[in-house]
């Protein structure tokens, strides 16, 4: 017998087959799903990405963003000038939303990395402000009122023709179909990416430094690259999802880009309520918060203050998250990082013929 290290539980093996049911799935549901579905699953999984983010931010760097809007609207703005001013495809300008976020958070993280706990959330959301009033000076891309994609410029994106021959639908579906497409592939990336990234010894120095920054760097961890790294893959990611997210929508201001409460305080939520610190707790908190969100929209303020009540009560009976306490109460987990030693393969001389 031999040892090896493995993070593989038969409920992740089971996950994983099921994971690429559903991608699959997923890629033929606009045969047969309507419009009003499709917009639907899009907001499931660009708000996935988002939630994943934060998480891979706050739950496993440690780093208590509220300012992450900041991102999300440059992500959206990188699109629209990118497409408006200089005559970009909005489909080949999505990269553009996640570089336009990545060049304001290098300097962002000179000023917020001189921070910790509140002073660094707070620091954050102050920045988010700054470039709120700046890009609404933008007046390329409608200043303070915002813009819309030209009709002729969002009929003839990359794409669009393909989609509408192979369902037989008309260009408004269309852009919906392939914006949806775009947001399946990313969330699935985004969730591959991290998973794979927690694995790692990154991963493990991640941790590390989360748990005790000094303490890692007692044995080596470079912290301030750790947090480098994983504050600038955040950024990255959560533009190009704020790109995406105003490639569907069509129309762009500052007030709606670079909300607290639609791309900071539900995401939070989504993470909090789902689970802090797992891949999982975002899958699960994001389908709860669609689901309340069908209950109680039309409730106005009852809503916020449903979302409010669930949240303190979670935080009290579940400090982990709901999937915290189903994972502690049954064991269960999807994406496993935690190392395990099993030994494999047979003992020495066991099974050996005997000599003739």
């Amino acid at each position: 017998m031999r040892p090896t290290v493995t993070t593989r539980t038969r409920a992740s093996g089971i996950a994983a087959a099921v994971a690429i049911l559903l991608v699959l799935v997923g890629l033929a549901l606009p045969a047969i799903a309507g419009r009003g579905a499709i917009k639907d699953l899009f907001f499931i999984l660009t708000m996935l990405t988002l939630a994943q983010y934060w998480n891979l931010l706050a739950g496993y760097g440690g780093l208590v963003s509220v300012g992450q809007q900041a991102f999300v609207g440059l992500g959206g703005y990188g699109l629209f000038g990118a497409a408006i001013a200089w005559g970009m495809d909005p489909v080949l300008a999505l990269p553009m939303g996640g570089l336009f976020a990545l060049a304001v958070a290098l300097p962002t993280a000179f000023f917020a990395f001189r921070l910790a706990g509140a002073y660094f959330a707070i620091g954050t959301w102050v920045v988010a402000e700054i470039v709120r009033l700046t890009v609404a000076q933008w007046k390329a891309v409608g200043g303070g009122t915002g813009t819309s994609l030209p009709r002729d410029v969002q009929t003839d994106m990359a794409g669009t023709a393909f989609v509408e021959k192979l369902f037989g639908v008309r260009s408004a579906a269309a852009q919906d179909i392939l914006a949806y497409w775009l947001a399946l592939v990313l969330a699935v990336l985004t969730i591959g990416g991290i998973y794979l990234l927690l694995r790692s010894k990154s991963g493990l120095a991640l941790a590390a430094v989360r748990d005790n920054a000094e303490a890692a760097r007692s044995v080596g961890v470079d912290a301030r690259r750790m947090k480098w790294m994983v504050f600038l893959a955040a950024a990255f990611g959560t533009g190009l999802a704020g790109a995406l997210i105003y490639l569907q929508k069509g129309r762009i201001s500052p007030d709606a880009a670079f909300s607290v409460t639609d791309w900071t305080a539900y995401v939070v939520f989504i993470v909090v309520i789902g689970g802090i610190g797992t891949v999982e707790g975002p899958i699960l908190g994001i389908l709860v918060f669609y689901i309340l969100q069908t209950l109680f929209a039309d409730f106005g303020s009852t809503y916020l203050l449903a979302l409010g009540l669930i949240g303190i009560l979670v935080m009290l009976f579940a400090p982990r998250g709901l999937w915290g306490a189903i994972s502690s109460g049954t064991g269960l987990q999807f994406f496993p990082i935690r190392r395990r030693v099993e030994m494999t393969g047979a003992a020495p001389g066991a099974g050996a013929r005997k000599p003739r």
